[in-house]
């Protein structure tokens, strides 16, 4: 009884898609340099790029990896895999060749697309599997062609026998190991997911929204972009977010909603012309993938006061989307994350997983149907991330009687000094609010005396002031107490991020792992 009726009750990815082409038809949804696409087109490039990776010997749940930077062809291959039955496993385009090898191994890739620009990095990884590319005339295997080739339209439909408990995606994301874990994500996790999206950001069919952070990366893809183009609204897709061009564009497209990590947020406000274009259009700013520092938040809310900022916290496990706080929440939190969206339970609990008392600092542990299953071929893994029957984000925090969150640090960013813990947020929050600062990381270093002493990367505005290390520690030392002031001041042209503008302190860690004594000048 339980198989009656099943594929009438379906609802997958491509599902979704297919009623998005019939809903809103010839509109816009998503345009990418001189290419625009209506929904409906959309879907019908999906059919198309489904029928064209099966006819190339692929198989439903076999994996297909997708080594890009952003562009439409990224995400028909996307939609094109979904629609087939097909893994899609994302990959930073940024990695080496032995780091995209480790990936297409572990995911035991079938195919890798990408782009003749990687191909250098490309070419040695994965060993003998099925090499296609996301560009128009980029070889046989080609995303884009196919999705523009009518002559893929027949046969019968695709992905057909695709369920919603099967895999969909892999998002490969930092293992505590240093081996980066495949989350096995499926499409009823993922459209859960975007339910919550659409409500809890209060999208509408009538956003303009700009897509600058990689695809790849599943804020802007499965927060932003693919809710977006499930609920009819229409979206311009850029490679990356340099300043100058998301400033010009937001003026001319008149753009209503914008995303972007607080690195960008804090490029864009630097930057000249933020003061000179109209940038009125702008009806939501979302913030995310990272903390937010508060005096950032707040500069951001009063050069931009028609905007509504939410504030975005989840991680890839979850789809990623955990928390919001929304635009009516930031005058009296704005250093919270918010509290659960719809498809979310989240609890901040101690070691024996009992829930801490209000203001006390513990993990935060969610139940929700947008969680991966688990790490693909990693059970040690996957049990220790669901013991206790909750998911283990990894994150601290702490809870108020209303059920805010406070995000205080990831665990492997908490500074044991002397036997005390420091969260590396409050000192960055209170080294923020120095004229001089620009860009702030606080990490540990190694210390003779205190095994960790806390040091502070700073990146400076033009013409601070003399003697800047000296004023960095005196306006430390009137916020902090005294065990939380830096020990270091590390002065540094600039902090490591990745392609999605996250702020790297592994990297850091590792660069000033030798850093024992003193206060620092240029690093």
């Amino acid at each position: 009884m339980q198989e009656i009726g099943s594929r009438a009750r379906r609802n997958t990815i491509g599902d979704a898609i297919r009623r998005s082409g019939a809903r809103f038809g010839e509109r816009p949804a998503l345009r990418f340099g001189d290419r625009a696409w209506s929904f409906r087109s959309l879907d019908q490039a999906a059919d198309r790029v489904a029928r064209f990776l099966l006819a190339q010997g692929l198989r439903p749940g076999d994996r297909v990896c997708a080594f890009g930077r952003n562009s439409d062809a990224y995400i028909l291959l996307w939609l094109g895999c979904a629609r087939a039955g097909l893994v899609h496993v994302p990959v930073n385009y940024a990695l080496t060749t032995a780091e995209l090898d480790y990936i297409l191994r572990q995911s035991g890739a079938a195919a890798l697309f990408t782009q003749p620009a990687l191909a250098g990095t490309a070419e040695a990884a994965g060993g003998p599997l099925l090499r296609g590319t996301l560009d128009v005339g980029g070889g046989e295997a080609d995303i884009l062609a196919a999705a523009l080739d009518a002559g893929w339209d027949a046969g019968p439909a695709p992905g057909e026998a695709v369920r919603e408990e099967d895999l969909v995606q892999l998002q490969y994301t930092s293992g505590t190991t240093g081996l980066p874990k495949g989350a096995m994500m499926t499409h009823r996790a993922l459209l859960a997911e975007y339910a919550s999206c659409i409500i809890e950001l209060e999208m509408r069919r009538d956003d303009r929204c700009l897509a600058a952070l990689p695809l790849y990366h599943t804020a802007q893809m499965h927060a932003f972009t693919m809710p977006s183009l499930l609920n009819g609204a229409f979206t311009l897709l850029i490679e990356a977010p340099h300043p100058a061009e998301v400033l010009e564009l937001i003026e001319r497209e008149r753009i209503t909603t914008f995303f972007a990590p607080p690195t960008v947020w804090i490029g864009l406000l630097q930057h000249p012309d933020f003061a000179t274009r109209d940038l009125s259009s702008l009806e939501k700013v979302q913030y995310g993938a990272s903390i937010m520092p508060v005096p950032v938040l707040q500069e951001l809310r009063r050069r931009l006061p028609q905007a509504r900022p939410f504030n975005c916290y989840g991680q890839s496990e979850i789809a990623p989307l955990a928390t919001v706080l929304r635009p009516e929440e930031h005058e009296a939190r704005p250093g919270s994350v918010g509290r659960p969206v719809l498809n979310v339970e989240t609890r901040v609990v101690d070691a024996e997983m009992r829930d801490v008392a209000p203001g006390e600092r513990g993990e935060v542990v969610h139940r929700s149907p947008q969680l991966l299953l688990g790490y693909w071929n990693m059970p040690e893994e996957t049990a220790k991330a669901f013991e206790g029957g909750w998911f283990h984000s990894g994150d601290v925090a702490t809870i108020d009687e209303e059920g805010y969150l406070a995000i205080v640090d990831r665990t492997k960013d908490l500074i044991n000094t002397g036997g005390v813990l420091v969260a590396s947020r409050e000192v960055e929050e209170a080294l923020f609010t120095h004229p001089a600062v620009a860009e702030v990381a606080v990490i540990a270093v190694p210390d003779p005396k205190w095994i960790e002493a806390v040091a502070a990367v700073v990146v400076l505005r033009a013409d601070p002031p003399a003697a800047v290390e000296a004023a960095l520690l005196a306006h430390a030392r009137d916020r902090l107490a005294p065990y939380k002031v830096p020990k270091r001041i590390i002065i540094a042209e600039s902090l490591p991020k990745n392609t999605a503008g996250k702020l790297l302190k592994r990297e850091l860690r590792q660069l000033y792992a030798g850093t024992t004594s003193g206060a620092l000048g240029a690093g």
